[in-house]
């Protein structure tokens, strides 16, 4: 597995991944015109499509590859997630989606320690998630936290875009890193 930047011409193809999880009104969604503007902070997991399909068979969790996504000669995008900046300390992984085939093989972890990464490289003291997926983010070391201490920003710039508002029964979570 490959972990790395889309460019534009990714978003319609990530767009679809997203697209049942977005109807189900469990990921907000993005316009085209957003998710251009925010490209710079997502991050995509790519697999050569013949992998995938033997991880799949066995069940398999995907290995991470140091190689480049231009060498792959199948690619298939696995999922993404975007890493938000909201302050000097904070940041927060955003739009965690994997594709439905490559559940269970590690790609979700992946993208969120990558995300670790990039965040403790710019000099992120914490990162925030909001999600429905506690376990996986409890497994990697997030902590819950009470929604009152999630920044006021964050709420009126997304929150309030969500059709669950103000009856939120998403999990805050905290990672110090």
């Amino acid at each position: 597995m490959i972990i790395g930047r889309p460019i534009l011409d990714d978003i319609s193809m990530m767009r679809e991944i997203v697209r049942p999880e977005v109807e189900g009104g469990v990921i907000l969604e993005r316009s085209v015109e957003i998710m251009a503007n925010m490209i710079r902070s997502y991050r995509v997991a790519w697999e050569e499509e013949s992998v995938l399909e033997v991880a799949i068979q066995k069940q398999s969790k995907l290995k991470r590859e140091s190689k480049s996504f231009k060498e792959l000669q199948k690619p298939i995008m696995l999922g993404f997630c975007a890493l938000h900046i909201h302050s000097l300390e904070l940041a927060e992984i955003r739009s965690l989606i994997v594709a439905p085939n490559a559940r269970k093989l590690g790609v979700g972890s992946a993208l969120i320690l990558d995300c670790e990464l990039e965040g403790k490289a710019l000099g992120v003291k914490e990162v925030l998630v909001l999600t429905y997926q506690r376990i996986l983010f409890e497994k990697l070391g997030f902590c819950e936290i009470s929604k009152e201490n999630i920044p006021n920003q964050k709420i009126w710039a997304d929150c309030i875009l969500c059709k669950h508002f103000p009856l939120c029964e998403e999990i805050a979570l905290i990672k110090k890193i």
